[in-house]
């Protein structure tokens, strides 16, 4: 059986080389041909300068962000908020998802509100938050939690209920406890579920984080892109966009991707697909 299962890795192991190149690859093109309609773009004058900047003067621009550190300050500020943020999130998400399971008018009555609270704007929270916690970080990740802890809470309390029940009778079988039941057993048939919806969580926190930084004027990304836009700094908003753009693209393809296919592949699930 182990060698069984070590020469099915083997053989994967070349098919995911050539998958992650053939991803390189794509995105590569897809980048030099943005950049080329960029500069057909501009070329045009379609817009004057100082609304549609060239690539190059971006790249000018991000070089003298780099420089003064204000991109690092700002990448830093919004990657800690985000982490702090995504990480209640899950702790909230997969504890309310769980009792949801075990008390059941608690689960039909938030599964009800969710589809509610899931559809309110994220950035509709920003007054709210603004007037009962003030300015500050509690604030931004306020906005972040109730934007994206829904998601987890759902995903988690789907998962759960839906684990094929001949699974929970096999451990009742051979003498399983609760404990061990739900650690063992419910968790990980749960898991394919829950990681999708931490997945799809994740992309909700980060587009109402940087909103929240934009309305508050905090130290990050967001406030970039705000005071780009307050004093008509094109080269700025489009550099803070871009990279905006390339860390929600990296986290979901580097962490969120692969820990969704880790777990398909684990279950069996990516012969479905296939």
């Amino acid at each position: 059986m182990q060698q069984t299962k070590t020469a099915s890795a083997s053989q994967n192991r070349p098919r995911r080389r050539r998958q992650s190149l053939t991803a390189v690859l794509d995105i590569a093109v897809g980048l030099v041909l943005f950049v080329a309609l960029w500069q057909a773009v501009y070329s045009a004058r379609l817009w004057p300068p100082f609304l549609f900047p060239s690539p190059s003067s971006t790249l000018a621009e991000f070089a003298t962000l780099i420089k003064t550190g204000v991109l690092q300050s700002a990448v830093a500020g919004t990657l800690e908020r985000m982490v702090a943020g995504f990480a209640l999130t899950l702790v909230i998400g997969v504890g309310l998802g769980i009792l949801m399971v075990y008390f059941k008018r608690f689960g039909r009555v938030m599964s009800s509100f969710s589809l509610g609270l899931q559809s309110f704007p994220a950035l509709a929270w920003v007054p709210f938050a603004v007037l009962t916690i003030g300015l500050s970080t509690a604030s931004i990740i306020f906005v972040l939690v109730l934007s994206s802890v829904f998601s987890v809470m759902m995903s988690t309390y789907s998962g759960l209920r839906n684990v094929p029940p001949i699974y929970i009778k096999a451990a009742r079988n051979m003498g399983t406890g609760n404990l061990a039941l739900f650690g063992g057993v419910m968790l990980p048939a749960a898991m394919p579920s829950l990681i999708a919806g931490v997945r799809q969580a994740w992309s909700f926190a980060w587009h109402a984080l940087i909103g929240a930084e934009m309305l508050m004027g905090a130290i990050g990304l967001g406030g970039i892109l705000y005071a780009g836009s307050e004093f008509l700094k094109m080269n700025e908003v489009v550099v803070s966009m871009i990279v905006i753009f390339a860390i929600g693209i990296a986290a979901d393809r580097l962490l969120f991707f692969r820990l969704e296919d880790s777990v398909r592949n684990k279950w069996g699930l990516s012969r479905l697909t296939s």
